[in-house]
């Protein structure tokens, strides 16, 4: 084999182990996300458990050895999840009685001494 034969075959080998590393560190991510899914509602899991099962399945848009697919079905459910984690905790926050206030209200300075 020439020497640029070798060249493209370690450049791609580099290329496959960075993607896979990557769609692993995504896939973590969303693991550790998973607490949050009782609090979520259907909208969550579906999200959740569709990332983990097309990750893991070797059905995929491209082959396997390529998984920039995979990393961005990780990717999209960890942002849903993420917006959805952010919106449960800003309506449990506010008393539903509560007039919304503008940002900052009722917060007060400490005196300086």
């Amino acid at each position: 084999m020439s020497r640029e034969a070798w060249i493209l075959v370690v450049l791609g080998g580099v290329v496959v182990v960075a993607t896979l590393v990557g769609a692993v560190l995504l896939a973590v991510r969303v693991v550790r996300a998973r607490r949050l899914l009782t609090s979520l509602g259907a909208g969550g899991k579906v999200a959740f458990y569709g990332a983990l099962i097309y990750t893991i399945f070797p059905v995929d848009l491209l082959p396997d050895p390529i998984y920039l697919d995979d990393m961005g079905v990780l990717a999209g459910a960890l942002i849903y999840l993420t917006r959805l984690a952010h919106r449960h905790r800003a309506t449990t926050r506010r008393l539903p009685d509560q007039p919304d206030a503008p940002p900052g209200a009722g917060r007060t300075r400490r005196p300086v001494p």
